[in-house]
């Protein structure tokens, strides 16, 4: 990754930047961008052992915090990312973070981190193999949810955090939350979990197989190099979208122009600029080895039963549907929420399906509000 900085307005580990961006060796080879933000870097210099048997020779985190940590150390808001999420809540959850928000640094330290295998500045598929030297593309090992987890929580005490206030995710971001709450039931106090699912289903893992296959129709899938793959990635994000919205999502925001139209449809334009969108910003190998770390979620394994699993679970847990949503449906929610101690349900009405967990801002509010 190149930049093109000014100078910082605070040095130390901590640096806010006006960032004009060129990304050349995380996300993808053609990516620019303009951010505000505070950026951290973790290192884990340590080997680390994969679950699934294979191993990193170390890593390194991207992550941002907003506001202080208070001396009891109990005002920390943890937000988990969903799929080409980066460390930036303030940018794709401005609703709900920020000052004047629902999670204000004013009130809050909040901190997310771009997972393990991302492309926004952690270690992913375009990194430097340091056996090789070079991007490891497709060599880079297969991850799990816990993988991510574990990676996340080492960088937890790193920042020497000994609880977490809130910790907050939708989509792929709560089956990081829902993971880590098993794995460390004393850690979270508060648990939010929006449009997830405590396993992935067979429709999810098919629609996640449908993109990886137009991403194998790509002649330049197969080369190990950053650009590969890009125009697969247009059609896997277009068969997404599908999943994301619905038919009633299209009929109202992709309507016809009129009844003699025959071509030039919103419909289509809408999936042609959102593949490209995507592809300015993310690379096929991220988007593979993140749908594949998806498909693996499941938080029965090797504990017995998914529901003794979720019991497991101590921490006040909020758990929110989309009614709409056809790719993690309301039932998925509801199921989690029986099997949580405690647990309370909510549901969102919304046009927009799975997606409007990063959209509906003020349902969203409101709900968590009352969590207290």
């Amino acid at each position: 990754m190149t930049m093109s900085l000014p100078v910082p307005i605070a040095t130390g580990l901590h640096f806010y930047f006006l960032v004009s961006l060129k990304v050349v060796g995380n996300c993808s080879a053609t990516a620019y961008c303009q951010l505000y933000f505070l950026l951290h870097y973790f290192d884990y210099k340590f080997s680390y052992s994969l679950e699934l048997g294979e191993e990193l020779a170390g890593f390194r985190l991207a992550y941002t915090t907003q506001g202080v940590i208070n001396e009891a150390g109990d005002n920390v808001v943890w937000v988990c990312h969903a799929l080409t999420g980066n460390a930036d809540p303030g940018e794709w959850w401005s609703g709900l973070v920020g000052t004047g928000k629902h999670y204000d640094p004013a009130e809050y330290f909040i901190i997310c981190a771009n997972v393990l295998g991302g492309c926004y500045g952690s270690t992913g598929p375009l990194s430097t193999n340091p056996a090789t030297g070079e991007p490891y593309c497709h060599t880079f090992p297969t991850l799990t949810i816990r993988d991510m987890v574990g990676a996340l929580d080492l960088l937890r005490q790193e920042l020497a955090i000994e609880q977490i206030h809130t910790c907050v995710g939708g989509s792929l971001g709560g089956q990081q939350a829902v993971e880590w709450a098993i794995m460390q039931p004393k850690l979270i106090n508060n648990l939010i979990l929006i449009a997830t699912n405590a396993v992935f289903s067979p429709w999810g893992i098919a629609f996640n197989e449908s993109q990886r296959m137009a991403l194998e129709t790509d002649p330049t899938w197969a080369d190990n190099v950053p650009e590969a793959g890009q125009r697969g990635l247009k059609a896997a994000r277009s068969i997404a979208l599908l999943s994301y919205r619905n038919y009633e999502t299209y009929a109202f925001t992709q309507a016809l122009d009129n009844n003699e139209q025959t071509d030039q449809y919103k419909a289509a334009g809408y999936q042609k600029y959102q593949g490209e969108k995507l592809v300015s910003r993310f690379n096929a190998f991220t988007y593979w080895l993140l749908t594949k770390a998806m498909d693996s979620h499941n938080v029965g394994r090797n504990r017995g039963s998914i529901p003794n699993a979720l019991g497991l679970i101590e921490a006040k847990t909020l758990v929110v549907g989309i009614h709409s949503d056809v790719l993690f449906p309301p039932t998925e929610q509801q199921f989690m929420a029986r099997h949580i101690p405690n647990a309370v349900y909510e549901e969102i009405n919304s046009l927009y399906g799975h997606e409007g967990f990063l959209i509906e801002f003020k349902p969203l509010a409101q709900i968590i509000r009352k969590m207290g």
